[in-house]
């Protein structure tokens, strides 16, 4: 049969043809429309037991003697497939092919109906891994027991885990988003991070983690990058990702880079519909591929492609990059000359499903270049549509054959070639390990930045008759600092006002504070988690203000930087840290910072306003001193 793949790539690169919905082939469009109603049965829940996987059952899965050396990173094991891969890949129908190119999603916090789902998945489609994420540990370890156990393949585990498992887990470590570890100087901190994170993936059973985010984000309105960023210097953002990636890889985890081409310059969540980013060729090369560029060329194992329209580099209307083989094949594949696994981001985002249907998208994702599918609407439909695809010659099974067999050799290279079942016994105590703590306190002590220390306010000193009260914004509870704030002087009082005080809760506040020296207050967002808004009141922010105009006041902030802006005049304050997140290990450095316990070493990552450009900050290498913002 003569290949049409040629029309439907030419077709997806000029922007004067008809909008990609009324566009699309016939063929492909009347099979998917008539078998929708079809495949509905097919999502079914399987309840029936999981089949135990078994040794004798299937020998090449697991051969005695592996006649092999694992090689140092998952690119060579790509590109020198282990005879593992190729016994494994006889024993697959095409079908089963395809499935292995789809990882799904599971949570071990839904019950056993949930569960019962997800295994009728593996059972009967075949997938090729699992992206886990709420639940806790021991629940997750024994669902995940339970679905290799299930699986034809081993299954290739992974976890959207920026910050650790305790992003997702309850239970668990979770380390400083990227934000806050892009103020620190010291990348061998960052190196040491992925290291642990590592340790703990392998702890439980997994083996990709979606990490680092290596987007520049140089758009304060960034809606879903932002402090998920190691900040707006595309030299910072490349060797902070470089030490978090190997880290990671030189422990034995893949990690993806993401989200490729670069999500950092836009004012919309690819969640909930399709970003365009407009800029010029030269503007992408020099600035958004930089940090990809280099991860590549240093062995990064995976890279996630977003879903953004770009029309610099795809000129066909709402596409979104995922679905673009320009950029996918072109640029990323053989410009960029990228050999590791290719992951979309999730197929159930808005970015791609908003102009393109299950089914559809996954099929288009594959033709665009991609080699694994994340987080699909139906399987079924998945599969169906790009079965329909090789039929109607816009893929070929050979280039699905070949992907199979990358998807193989990551799994060979991670151990699953000798897969064995998460031991139980003592994992939370190895999943909160004392190094963990420990490199959280040096992460948090080398990030906190002074902005403001006007008069060598800091370090505070107690004087006899000098009276100290502290005050937290957004707790309703006197604070982690607050208490921290207490063991190194004698405070008189300490205080907490909502965020969304009222004006008679300020003025009661404010006379509750007359009369002390000094006043230390705490900053906080709605969540643990920086946050873009803050959700002060009026009545709050004018208070907030009035402080920082006052001369006896310390302000520290726990959040997002960028939310400095909330406060009109808080560059005004004596003496003003920032200390990025609610994070516990950040309000102990805090208050160990206010008081001399350890230097100012950290530096804006990103640029707040014309008082706070990028890179301001004390030096490590320079005493508490004034500074004039």
């Amino acid at each position: 049969m003569r290949s049409n793949r040629g029309d439907f790539t030419k077709s997806t690169m000029h922007a004067n043809l008809p909008h990609p919905i009324a566009s699309r082939l016939p063929a492909l469009c009347i099979w998917l429309l008539c078998s929708i109603l079809l495949l509905s049965a097919c999502e079914s829940s399987d309840t029936s037991k999981a089949y135990a996987r078994d040794e004798k059952d299937n020998p090449e899965f697991f051969p005695k003697e592996a006649p092999y050396t694992r090689p140092g990173s998952l690119i060579e094991a790509i590109e020198r497939p282990s005879p593992w891969v190729d016994s494994v890949f006889r024993t697959l129908s095409p079908e089963e092919r395809i499935a292995q190119l789809i990882i799904i999603e599971a949570f071990s916090n839904k019950g056993p109906k949930y569960e019962a789902d997800v295994m009728n998945l593996v059972r009967k489609y075949k997938v090729g891994g699992i992206i886990y994420f709420q639940g806790g540990p021991v629940r997750q370890a024994i669902l995940n027991n339970r679905l290799q156990a299930a699986s034809k393949v081993p299954l290739l585990i992974s976890m959207d885990a920026e910050t650790g498992v305790g992003m997702r887990l309850d239970s668990t470590v979770q380390y400083p988003f990227q934000m806050m570890m892009g103020a620190i100087e010291d990348n061998g901190l960052i190196y040491r991070m992925g290291a642990e994170v590592a340790e703990e993936f392998k702890r439980l059973g997994m083996h990709v983690n979606f990490a680092p985010v290596a987007d520049i984000n140089n758009n304060p309105q960034n809606p879903i990058i932002s402090y998920r960023a190691f900040g707006e210097d595309k030299l910072d953002v490349t060797a902070k990702s470089l030490a978090y990636m190997r880290g990671m890889q030189e422990n034995g985890i893949i990690a993806v880079a993401k989200h490729f081409p670069g999500h950092g310059d836009t004012d919309v969540d690819s969640h909930y519909d399709l970003p365009i980013i407009p800029h010029d060729r030269a503007r992408l090369d020099s600035l958004e591929l930089y940090p990809f560029r280099e991860l590549i060329k240093h062995g990064i194992g995976g890279i996630m492609v977003a879903h953004m329209h770009m029309p610099e580099l795809d000129t066909t209307m709402n596409l979104p990059s995922t679905l673009s083989r320009p950029i996918v094949t072109n640029l990323l594949k053989k410009k960029l000359e990228f050999k590791g696994l290719v992951f979309t981001d999730a197929m159930v985002m808005k970015g791609v499903t908003k102009y393109f249907p299950p089914g559809e998208a996954e099929a288009r994702a594959l033709i665009a270049g991609n080699d694994v599918l994340e987080r699909l609407n139906s399987v079924p439909k998945a599969i169906q549509a790009i079965k329909q695809a090789i039929a109607l010659g816009y893929i070929t099974q050979e280039e699905i054959d070949a992907r199979c067999k990358k998807m193989l050799a990551a799994k060979a290279w991670v151990g699953l070639d000798r897969y064995k079942p998460i031991e139980l016994e003592n994992l939370y105590e190895d999943l909160n390990p004392g190094i963990a703590d420990s490199t959280n306190h040096a992460l948090a002590e080398a990030a906190m930045t002074l902005l403001n220390n006007r008069k060598n306010l800091l370090p505070i000193r107690q004087k006899k008759r000098k009276t100290i009260a502290t005050l937290s914004f957004g707790v309703v509870r006197p604070s982690i600092f607050q208490r921290e704030v207490n063991k190194y002087a004698r405070i008189d009082a300490n205080f907490v006002l909502s965020r969304k005080a009222n004006a008679k809760e300020v003025k009661k506040m404010k006379q509750k504070l007359r009369g002390y020296d000094l006043v230390v207050v705490g900053l906080y967002g709605p969540s643990v988690a920086p946050s873009n808004r803050l959700g002060y009141s009026k009545e709050a922010v004018d208070f907030v203000s009035d402080l920082a105009r006052s001369n006896r006041t310390v302000m520290t902030l726990f959040d997002n930087p960028y939310t400095l802006n909330q406060f009109p005049d808080i560059h005004k304050s004596r003496a003003l840290v920032m200390a990025y997140q609610a994070h516990m290990h950040a309000q102990v450095a805090a208050a160990k910072l206010l008081f001399g316990k350890i230097p100012a070493r950290g530096k804006l990552p990103v640029t707040v306003n014309r008082h706070y450009p990028y890179g301001h900050g004390i030096s490590k290498d320079k005493p508490l001193l004034a500074v004039n913002p």
